[in-house]
């Protein structure tokens, strides 16, 4: 896969300034020197620096005066030579300067294809690699930090760190079996069971990071619902900024789910308005409650909407199985006065028409939604994602397997046997799997053969 060489349309197709392309491979200042004509070859430009330069096709017809910039590797994002083409943003240049490319000898690069190169030739580990994905499609400033804290490292080091732990808890044990006629013997169990446990405790704070990551990507889907004409709507636009549902005084004028997204305090929102619910209506507003209450169940938190002008008793409350602590009642229209049935425990004042209250709104919808986090996401916002979680559960089942067959006295291969599980499912989490490291750990660690 690296013998080849690389071109793609680096910046989004479209009208615009300018137009990145990239060429990435061995043959990548050979593919360069036939397209760009500068005043020095393309080999002999200054690695970093912006080149003039024309690009031509083979008849020497002038496509564009363009930009070249030269990376040497290793010192490249890929690692390997990198040539850019700076050019004007049209969009019929810019796909006339790849076909050149690709008429060069380079190939088109399949999606995500560079960085699979960085990670292969050891610019990044997996966490990184995911990382920069993460950050293009970041949706709030809280998913940028977390995307940059892991292409960083931070969730890679951690990793390896804890991989580390366990090489020198597995040495301990591959000295024992391996090695009995150098009478090493292991630690003792207690300490090898508090190395393990430290090991447990920054696994669990790995794990406990999941549901973040999940909103940071993803968003925390919140639906706002409640009866016909309690002012969904205009709390959506009011939350948005803009005018994005109809609102009209008449009941049942949103008959379907109506999808933003929004940030609010740095957090990712997928806000859903939905159908008013109520007995009877036509077909089609049945219809839009039903899909009101599939989406009521999928919610990360519920936002119930209640008209605070009318008594307590007269107002129907949303039926649904969502646990309290992401539930959020908001009585609207307090501009018009909330009526003394409902107590000052009883929700969240808020007027749609005057903005009282959306602070307060925005801050508990952050607080539920972090359940009682926001401080640590605040200061330290890693989170892991899917891929991360399985990998780390599988370290903490084969951890806790590990620390069972110490504590019955098991046969040292039984344990190692689990312990190896362990290191590879850290492996995994970065893409690096390299048993070779226990033996370096044994040999290092215990002088074995001097």
């Amino acid at each position: 896969m690296l013998d080849d060489t690389i071109a793609a349309i680096s910046t989004a197709l479209g009208e615009a300034a300018i137009s990145v392309l990239r060429v990435s491979g061995p043959q990548a200042l050979s593919v360069a020197a036939q397209v760009a004509k500068a005043k020095k070859p393309v080999a002999d430009l200054m690695p970093r620096q912006a080149h003039l330069a024309d690009l031509q096709d083979r008849e020497g017809h002038v496509i564009d005066h363009a930009m070249v910039m030269l990376f040497r590797g290793p010192a490249s994002y890929t690692g390997e030579d990198v040539v850019e083409f700076h050019c004007h943003g049209g969009l019929l240049v810019t796909q006339r300067v790849l076909e050149l490319l690709l008429a060069a000898g380079a190939r088109a690069a399949e999606p995500g294809e560079f960085t699979q190169r960085a990670y292969l030739n050891g610019k990044m580990d997996l966490t990184q690699a995911e990382a920069v994905m993460d950050l293009i499609h970041a949706q709030s400033t809280l998913a940028v930090r977390a995307a940059n804290e892991q292409l960083d490292g931070s969730i890679g080091r951690e990793a390896l760190h804890m991989r580390e732990e366990l090489i020198h808890v597995l040495a301990h044990i591959e000295a024992f079996i391996d090695f009995p006629e150098e009478d090493i013997s292991p630690e003792t169990g207690d300490a090898m069971l508090a190395r393990i446990d430290a090991v447990r405790d920054r696994v669990r704070r790995m794990l406990a990071t999941a549901e973040h990551g999940r909103i940071l990507r993803n968003g925390a889907r919140t639906v706002i619902c409640g009866e016909p004409n309690v002012g969904k709507s205009s709390l959506l636009n009011m939350l948005l900024g803009f005018e994005r549902a109809i609102v009209s005084p008449h009941a049942g004028t949103t008959r379907d789910t109506i999808e933003e997204m929004l940030q609010v305090h740095g957090i990712p929102l997928r806000l859903v308005d939905t159908a008013g619910l109520r007995e009877g209506g036509d077909e089609i507003e049945r219809h839009g409650m039903k899909r009101t209450g599939r989406e009521i169940e999928l919610a990360d938190l519920m936002i119930e909407v209640v008209d605070g002008t009318r008594p307590r008793a007269e107002t129907r409350r949303v039926e649904s199985d969502i646990e309290p602590g992401r539930r959020l009642l908001v009585l609207n229209k307090a501009d018009l006065g909330v009526h003394p049935s409902w107590g000052n425990d009883d929700g969240l004042r808020v007027s749609s028409v005057t903005r009282e209250g959306v602070e307060g709104l925005r801050t508990a919808i952050r607080d539920i939604v972090l359940r009682g986090s926001a401080s640590m996401m605040m200061d330290h916002p890693v989170a892991i994602n899917a891929r991360h979680k399985s990998c780390f559960e599988r370290v903490a089942t084969s951890l806790d397997a590990t620390r069972e067959s110490l504590l019955r006295n098991d046969a040292p291969e039984f344990i190692a046997i689990e312990a190896r599980e362990a290191l590879q499912a850290l492996g995994d989490v970065v893409g690096r799997v390299d048993i070779e490291e226990i033996l370096d750990e044994v040999f290092r660690s215990f002088c074995i053969g001097k």
